[in-house]
């Protein structure tokens, strides 16, 4: 088998801008988040994910599996967003586990204004710089990643 060419200087280039670009955008869409909702990217992700389910419940498990989350960090996420009366968890499972979680009116109250405030931030930060072509690039690019690598 033969050994992989290394990364030219135009490859490495390239690398550093996307990665550049990334930590600029996440940066940016978390300081939005905060100052504008008060709430952090994981717990934007945990309030979005709950407000799609059923009733805005779920099973820690599915939460878990869904956000690709170990089950320590969800669960000192989740003590943390229940503090703040963002959801709550019911005892469902075995040994009065609390095994399923529930948005709080604030909870979906929060949620229902930082997707339309975060869609607009997203649109600002990236998709109103994209062509209609660069944007269909990118997510043909990024949909064929996480189908060929994603689960491994």
């Amino acid at each position: 088998m033969a050994e992989p060419a290394p990364l030219s200087e135009r490859e490495w280039a390239f690398w550093s801008a996307w990665m550049q670009a990334q930590r600029v955008l996440t940066r940016e869409l978390d300081r939005a988040l905060q100052r504008d909702f008060g709430i952090s990217k994981a717990e934007f992700s945990v309030l979005f994910t709950l407000h799609g389910a059923a009733e805005g419940s779920m099973r820690v498990t599915a939460l878990a599996d869904s956000l690709d989350w170990d089950k320590s960090r969800v669960a000192h996420q989740l003590t943390r967003m229940e503090r703040r009366g963002l959801l709550t968890r019911d005892e469902a499972g075995a040994a009065g586990r609390r095994t399923g979680i529930t948005l709080t009116a604030t909870g979906r109250d929060v949620v229902e204004r930082a997707v339309v405030g975060h869609g607009t931030a997203i649109r600002r930060l990236a998709l109103d710089r994209l062509s209609p072509d660069q944007a269909a690039a990118i997510e043909a690019w990024s949909r064929r990643l996480v189908a060929e690598v994603g689960d491994t």
